[in-house]
């Protein structure tokens, strides 16, 4: 049962408006906005919608940055998700969103949930969602707490999407210490829609009633939007109950019944019930179409005794959607959701007046402009200084490791990291072909979905290198968007846009501003420059445990369109005999790389750099090759460099034979993580018209072995640096994670 609520005046004598999250200013902004002392209930409503999770009121300056529009893009920022045309009346809709800090507290639900709220937001647009992704983030796997986050959200992943029946497609999962206290969880979804079926969070119609449609609300989650917008600390444990509880069963009802709501044509505006649960919802969606909505919460349905207007409003329970319907439709929508099992009912009506309005029992619970919770909230110019880890880093000389007595040893030990490990052990606990349109399973440099009834697929990839953006946020950042799109073409696809997830520290303290910020830059010139517009996004700030920031971890979730099924391509190696060919150059760079991780236990120095138009050419010359019908085989280089890249390519029975000349010792050479190089396997005859295209794009070109059978055999300037059976390699690189979890 609920306390007693304390009245106006003790909320501003006893400052208890603190403890939901509004500062002193913030506070006497909402006094001014409404005229009076705000009661606790609308104090709670400017909390969460203030809050930086709901307003980014601390990061709206900087995303404003970002490129969000373009030739193909029917809905960019600022809906449940973006949209991209695809031709013939298709559009794909796709979205990331984090979970960071309910899953540091309870993981399996933790993870559940971001996985429920993503798919909602998709679904929400209209769109069937096709595939699952996600972008995992933990500290090194040596303690049984750490072990116990990771089974969990894996688990929590899992649970959700095989129950929703959505294939979980692809992803990255990275290990470092600096996640120890605050892992990152971030799932992203993409979805199917035509045209004449998308849908829009909007309030439209005065008159229209507003619908309550799905599962009962609790008290769970309450606040949840406030929990994600401070530090995780000792007494974090304590807000537990700020965690929501999903039930999968229960979403793929709400999914079915939305859809076959929506081919209807009663819908006039429909929103997820997401972070600040009913109150974003109602306020966003009145307020985007210029009306005001009036809720008698007395309707809602609830599944506990006693909720007060606050915990109603504040729950974050799941499975929930606002629905706006057209005036006299109400019956239909009734009809729809009894078939789904599920409630449907009308809890209030759209204004005129501009307001949010709650009635409880009789009386006006709240009474506030819906734009002052929606747009009004205060936006905040962060300072910004360059950390003073940056300008020492200026003069390490990253090549300054000795050179291995044992590649072998040293190659093995860079396999066996779970960073560029095998994740096996995680996606083989994800359904990722249920509905049978994956047409590239999780294990390649890109997922692939075919789309029914085309010869059309998307490729999808979720990626970021968290230690190159601290070496070098605008540079980490650019690197995190091409190699999302370098990922995708690699699998035959074009890049279409980008959804990012953007997962920092606390934001009041400049040098973490100044990782945002410049991260933010270096993403926006690689979209511009690679033609991936920003379609929406999430920003993930306050990832901080007891004072220490995560690394800055901007997540860059990018969909491209294959044009022909024929030419989807994976890494693996086909055919002994086909040419291994290297785009790209080579250089001295170990800065940040998995190489530098294990042999000093740390990074150190600057990432490697990043030439934009470079990597434009490099992606031209690798799509045109593939839609050319060249390539048996393309594998971007990523972290372990070129030699991990051939391990990570190597087939059962395919092995690699490289006879390489470079300017560099051997082991900088091999494990160098340069940007813009792509590994291809190529039919010899073949391998004119790739040069051809190299050529004609300004790509280096470079023939460095061919693939053959069971042994890695490596020589660097006439020197052989590793020959060793290819089955002892791949069980290093094979088995790292599910023997440390055993």
């Amino acid at each position: 049962m609920s306390h007693k609520e304390p009245n106006p005046q003790q909320i501003a004598d006893e400052k208890i408006y603190r403890e939901m999250g509004l500062t002193d200013e913030e506070f006497a902004q909402v006094v001014k906005i409404i005229g009076r002392q705000p009661n606790y209930t609308e104090t709670g409503l400017f909390s969460v919608m203030w809050s930086e999770h709901c307003s980014y009121k601390n990061s709206k300056p900087v995303l404003r940055r970002f490129p969000t529009s373009g030739p193909h893009v029917l809905q960019g920022p600022g809906e449940g998700a973006g949209i991209i045309d695809i031709g013939d009346n298709q559009a794909v809709v796709f979205k990331v969103e984090s979970h960071n800090h309910p899953s540091a507290i309870e993981p399996y639900q933790g993870a559940a949930t971001g996985v429920g709220g993503i798919i909602r937001d998709v679904f929400s647009m209209g769109a069937r969602p096709i595939a699952m992704l996600n972008s995992l983030r933990f500290g090194e796997l040596e303690t049984p707490r750490m072990k116990y986050l990771f089974e969990n959200v894996v688990a929590g992943i899992a649970g959700y999407g095989n129950c929703m029946g959505i294939p979980t497609v692809g992803g990255e999962v990275v290990f470092d210490p600096c996640y120890d206290g605050n892992p990152l969880v971030n799932a992203m979804c993409v979805g199917l829609i035509n045209h004449d079926q998308i849908q829009k969070g909007v309030a439209k119609g005065v008159g229209n009633p507003v619908m309550y449609v799905g599962a009962a609300t609790g008290r769970d989650g309450i606040h949840g939007a406030t929990f994600a917008s401070e530090e995780l600390s000792e007494d974090s444990e304590a807000k537990r109950p700020a965690v929501q509880v999903g039930d999968p069963f229960m979403e793929k009802l709400l999914l079915e019944a939305c859809l076959e709501l929506i081919e209807t044509g009663a819908v006039a505006g429909i929103q997820d019930m997401g972070a600040a649960g009913l109150t974003s919802s109602s306020a966003e969606m009145a307020s985007k179409a210029g009306n005001g909505i009036e809720l008698n919460l007395d309707l809602v349905p609830q599944r506990e005794k006693g909720m007060t207007p606050y915990e109603m409003m504040l729950s974050e329970s799941q499975e929930r959607m606002l629905v706006v319907v057209h005036e006299g439709r109400e019956a239909e929508v009734e009809k729809i959701f009894e078939k789904w099992g599920l409630h449907s009912v009308v809890i209030g009506r759209v204004t005129d007046d501009g307001k949010l309005r709650l009635l409880h029992k009789g009386e006006v619970a709240a009474e506030v402009p819906v734009d002052s919770l929606a747009e009004d909230a205060p936006v905040y110019h962060k300072p910004s200084a360059e950390p003073a880890y940056y300008a020492a880093n200026a003069d390490v000389d990253t090549t300054a490791l000795a050179e291995p007595a044992d590649y072998t040893a040293a190659l093995k030990q860079v396999l066996g990291a779970p960073t560029v490990a095998s994740k096996e052990w995680v996606y083989n606990q994800y359904d990722y072909m249920v509905r049978t349109n994956t047409a590239v399973v999780p294990g390649s440099d890109a997922a692939v979905v075919a789309i029914r009834g085309t010869r059309k697929a998307l490729a999808m990839s979720i990626d970021c290198n968290g230690r190159y953006v601290y070496l070098d946020p605008e540079v980490g950042g650019a690197i995190a968007v091409a190699e999302a799109a370098r990922n995708v073409v690699c699998s035959g696809a074009e890049p279409l846009g980008v959804t990012d997830c953007l997962n920092f520290g606390n934001p009041e303290k400049p040098e973490i501003f100044w990782q945002f910020e410049k991260a933010v830059d270096g993403m926006a010139e690689a979209c511009r420059v690679l033609s991936a517009p920003v379609i929406g996004g999430n920003v993930s700030l306050y990832n901080e445990t007891n004072g220490e920031a995560v690394y800055p971890t901007p997540v860059v979730g990018l969909v491209g369109l294959i044009r022909d099924v024929d030419h989807i391509t994976t890494q693996a190696f086909k055919n002994e005999g086909d040419v291994i060919v290297l785009l790209g150059e080579t250089k001295a760079e170990l800065g940040g790389s998995e190489y530098q991780k294990q042999m000093n236990g740390t990074i150190s120095g600057r990432p490697p750099v990043i030439d934009l138009a470079v990597e434009k050419k490099l992606q031209d010359t690798v799509l045109d090759a593939i839609r050319n019908g060249h390539v048996s085989s393309a594998h971007d280089l990523a972290e372990g460099g070129l030699v991990t890249a051939l391990v990570e390519s190597a087939a059962p029975g395919l092995g690699v034979q490289v006879d390489w000349t470079s300017d560099l010792r051997a082991d900088v050479a091999l494990f160098s993580e340069s940007q813009s190089r792509v590994l291809l396997s190529v039919k010899k005859e073949n391998v004119d018209a790739v040069k051809a295209v190299a050529e004609a794009n300004g790509t280096p070109f470079a023939v460095i072995g061919t693939v053959g059978t069971d042994a890695v055999n490596i020589k660097v300037n006439g020197r052989e640096v590793i020959n060793t059976p290819l089955a002892e390699l791949k069980a290093a690189w094979k088995d790292a994670i599910g023997c440390l979890m055993a």
